[in-house]
């Protein structure tokens, strides 16, 4: 009888001990995309959002949190559901169509009479006093003229969990998608 109680307790041990469940986690878009109108795409502005990049430590699965001024952490359990800047390059799209009525934005050449616009994100991550961080630069190319503008968003993140991180970066990012439409705006 007495041999059987290891057994026992390993298997009792092993039950308790669980491996963390894994959450993966999407950008949510602007709700209020504009609808595709039925003019041709020569009748009406045109933007080309060409490339988001992002750098290594952001290139990965995890969504990363800065822990301290110079230590970033890495999510293991908490991960993005598609690549981050798939995602960026995505949720821009749909922002800037909801920014600019009447426009044509799209992730793919959309010919001659197209902007295009280039996007560098340097920091998208929670840091350890409570905000959100985004920042990087953006270059648009606008008739053969040339306009650089850099980015840097702190915001508050209301709550906390990795839900409430994700929906903070979301308002920053079409946040910064509302300053790109106005600059793109006023060029045309």
């Amino acid at each position: 009888m007495m041999k059987w109680i290891p057994v026992a307790l390993a298997l009792g041990l092993s039950a308790c001990s669980s491996t963390p469940e894994t959450t993966y986690y999407q950008l949510p878009a602007a709700g209020n995309a504009a609808p595709a109108s039925g003019l041709a795409t020569g009748s009406r502005p045109a933007v080309f959002v060409q490339h988001v990049s992002v750098p290594d430590y952001l290139a990965g699965n995890g969504l990363v949190y800065q822990s301290s001024d110079v230590k970033y952490v890495i999510a293991a359990s908490n991960l993005w559901a598609s690549p981050l800047d798939q995602q960026l390059q995505q949720t821009l799209v749909s922002n800037l169509s909801a920014a600019l009525p009447g426009w044509l934005v799209s992730a793919s050449p959309l010919g001659q009479q197209q902007d295009t616009l280039n996007v560098n994100v340097t920091g998208f991550h929670g840091r350890y006093d409570g905000h959100v961080v985004i920042s990087g630069d953006w270059l648009l190319e606008h008739q053969g003229q040339i306009v650089k503008r850099s980015f840097a968003l702190t915001l508050p993140q209301t709550e906390d969990g990795y839900d409430a991180l994700v929906r903070t970066l979301a308002k920053g990012w079409q946040q910064e998608a509302g300053d790109m439409a106005n600059a793109i705006r006023t060029l045309n």
